[in-house]
């Protein structure tokens, strides 16, 4: 059995996630890492607003100050390194105000910061050296975007963070570093695994990539949670990584949810499109890897094969896109659509039109039944949106000309208020920047350490093709109707403008099934609300799993998009409520 190994867990999967993890896991141990994770796109946008509202000082993850004043006496006492990209846009004076808790604490722990992640300043220049800032989603230039740029990020790797633990920090601040970076790091650092170590790398991208969402490895958001025997207080997980790149998957005996070969491959499916998942120091193939059940509540993954990284760095781009306002109408009872174009007829009459704003959504959601039961089951969702750059157009005015039709229009009127909040619209714009044009600098003891992207050292291309699986063939005979989540459990979630769709089955044979069973056709027939998109499917068989990549249904991200749930994490509960038909010979695998 493997003994070695660097134990990291993490606190943190966003921005205003469990404030007392950090001390739980801390107090809990034995651990060597803390990670937290705190930056979502959306978040960086937050955090510009943070620092126009409150100064050029600010920029962080405030909450995160509260944590390391709970744990910091703690840490230093077990030797526990703290590894977080909650410095955000503004990770020096975050780790200005770490110092001064530590000194208020009288605690002697070294901290360094990292930057070089914010491209604002040097935007112009890049672009005229030839950068075009393309939209990868849309492959539209961003000097075509008609949006000006609030924060432009790149997605740092994990060589600055080993470098600041290489010199003796006990804490790293980092900024737009990748989620995986802050257990990448670390891992290099025990291991002082070089920069070709393609499958070590690869494996703890992967090992980074489950955990960074906290609780969604550990029985959170998961489709089989009648698997879950306790959802309170679910544990944090814990990834126990080895010098050959395999880890374990954990969490502290004293907590609840649940850790399992499913809970690890639905978080594995989470927020990706390709099995290939790109990282500026690997690409990690998903699709090599082998899960294994050891015993209750800890997963073994190993064979994660890994490749050269790309030549260029994944940039988040935050542009002004102008202002919204909108209102959820209750519609109710009979002759639903009538009412919504009685009503929205007459709202926009009343404002001058709809070609006066940017953009106008108007969504009917019939979730009304016949015959009804309760007041509520009469009920259908009219949702308006509108968006300008002229915040005069979708302000207040606009709110008040909903309600001047209280009395005036449709029998049975009332509103819910909005379904996005009104004000600022921000538009993610991701893309790609050549990574000689990155340089990370790792700040500790007064000095200024760069570091070089892997791309750009000259070293090997070395690029991993995964064998052919064989799936093997299922016979359709003496079929039953059931729904599809009795069988299939599924992961999605938000990537900028697009979303995924992670599908897994529980064994091989119900895999074969799904593999012919669920094509791009099949999904958009199960899914009708889908038909109009772009929808790319990738196997995992190593897992038992298809993803499923689906573009623009999110519009321009989180913070733009129209869609009652924004960020597409309903979106495999939706097909899991379909009925399908499947052979009675998988029917055992309920």
């Amino acid at each position: 059995m493997k003994q070695d190994h660097i134990k990291i867990a993490n606190c943190s999967g966003f921005y205003g996630d469990k404030l007392s993890a950090a001390k739980d896991l801390v107090d809990g141990g034995p651990i060597d890492v803390l990670t937290g994770d705190y930056l979502a796109e959306l978040t960086m946008a937050i955090l510009f607003s943070q620092k126009l509202q409150r100064g050029e000082d600010k920029g962080y993850v405030g909450t995160f100050l509260k944590q390391i004043n709970q744990i910091a006496k703690s840490c230093k006492e077990k030797n526990i390194k703290i590894v977080s990209n909650a410095g955000g846009l503004n990770p020096k004076s975050m780790a200005v105000e770490i110092e001064k808790i530590l000194k208020e604490q009288s605690i002697d722990m070294k901290v360094a910061y990292i930057d070089g992640d914010d491209l604002m300043p040097s935007i112009p220049d890049l672009t005229k050296s030839g950068e075009e800032f393309k939209n990868i989603d849309k492959d539209t230039k961003l000097n075509e975007s008609d949006h000006s740029p609030l924060t432009a990020n790149a997605y740092l790797g994990a060589w600055g963070i080993k470098e600041a633990l290489d010199r003796g920090a006990d804490i790293v601040v980092c900024p737009r570093v990748t989620d995986a970076a802050v257990v990448i790091g670390p891992a290099a650092w025990k291991f002082n695994w070089e920069r070709d170590n393609y499958d070590a790398l690869a494996g703890a991208l992967a090992a980074g990539h489950i955990i960074e969402c906290g609780c969604q490895a550990t029985g959170g958001n998961y489709s089989f949670f009648k698997e879950v025997k306790s959802f309170d207080n679910v544990g944090y997980p814990i990834a126990e990584i080895f010098e050959d790149g395999s880890f374990y998957i954990t969490k502290q005996s004293n907590t609840g949810g649940l850790v399992s070969s499913g809970t690890v491959t639905a978080q594995l499916l989470y927020e990706i499109s390709s099995p290939a998942y790109v990282n500026p120091d690997v690409i990690a193939h998903f699709d090599t890897l082998k899960i294994e059940e050891v015993e209750e509540d800890k997963v073994f993954i190993s064979g994660c094969r890994g490749s050269s990284p790309p030549d260029k760095h994944k940039v988040c781009i935050n542009l002004a896109g102008g202002f919204r306002n909108g209102m959820e109408i209750i519609l109710t009872g009979l002759d639903i659509e009538d009412k919504a174009k009685v009503f929205t007829d007459a709202l926009f009459n009343s404002v001058g039109g709809k070609d006066q704003f940017d953009e106008v959504s108007i969504q009917l959601h019939r979730t009304d039944k016949e015959n009804p039961l309760s007041n509520e089951e009469a009920m259908a969702s009219l949702l308006v949106s509108v968006k300008s750059k002229d915040q005069n157009l979708v302000g207040r005015l606009f709110s008040a000309k909903i309600i001047e039709l209280a009395l005036a229009n449709i029998p049975g009127f009332f509103a819910q208020g909005g379904v996005k909040t009104s004000g600022p619209v921000i538009v993610y714009w991701p893309a790609l920047v050549n990574s000689k044009h990155i340089i990370e600098k790792v700040h500790i003891d007064g000095e200024e350490i760069e570091v070089i992207p892997t791309s750009q050292l000259g070293l090997e291309e070395i690029y991993y093709q995964k064998e052919p699986v064989k799936i093997e063939k299922i016979k359709i005979e003496n079929e039953k109707e059931i729904f599809f989540g009795e069988i299939y459990g599924t992961r999605s979630g938000d990537k900028g403008g697009c979303a995924n769709l992670g599908v897994w089955a529980k064994n091989t044979h119900s895999f074969a099934f799904l593999h012919d069973f669920l094509t791009v056709d099949k999904l958009k027939e199960l899914l009708p609300d889908l038909r109009q998109f772009k929808i790319e499917r990738y196997e995992l068989s190593n897992i038992n799993s298809l993803n499923f990549y689906i573009h623009d249904i999110l519009q321009d991200g989180v913070s733009s998009n129209d869609r009652k749930d924004g960020q597409a994490k309903s979106l495999g509960e939706y097909l899991r409520a379909k009925k399908i038909k499947v052979p009675q010979s998988i029917i055992g695998d309920i």
